[in-house]
């Protein structure tokens, strides 16, 4: 490799790397943003015991809580919930939630 080539790949790659970084932070942004519409909605439909609830939930099941809370926005948007909703409410729900997607482990024995 020539000299004058090196510091073109050097140049090449911290162009590359500048990119990627600034398409993370970009990335980063837009779901912080999302995040505090999200966050402001809820503000708004939800008890602060709900809100709590919703929080402790996050923390072991951020994925099941993303879901709800998109479930919640979508029932208060449509009109089909009394708002706020309560923390009675949000129990049900999650009741609901977890009848539908709870199963119980079966064992099978195989007799040969």
């Amino acid at each position: 490799m020539a000299p004058g080539e090196e510091y073109g790949y050097d140049a090449e790659l911290e162009e590359i790397k500048r990119r990627k970084m600034l398409e993370l932070q970009r990335k980063i942004e837009e779901e912080k943003r999302r995040r505090e519409q999200i966050d402001a909605i809820l503000r708004q439909i939800l008890t602060p015991e709900a809100r709590a609830r919703l929080a402790n939930l996050r923390l072991v099941k951020p994925e099941l809580v993303e879901i709800v809370e998109q479930q919640l926005i979508t029932l208060a948007r449509s009109g089909r919930v009394r708002i706020p909703i309560t923390d009675e409410f949000l129990k049900r729900l999650l009741a609901q939630i977890y009848e539908q997607t709870h199963r119980e482990p079966r064992i099978r024995f195989l007799r040969k």
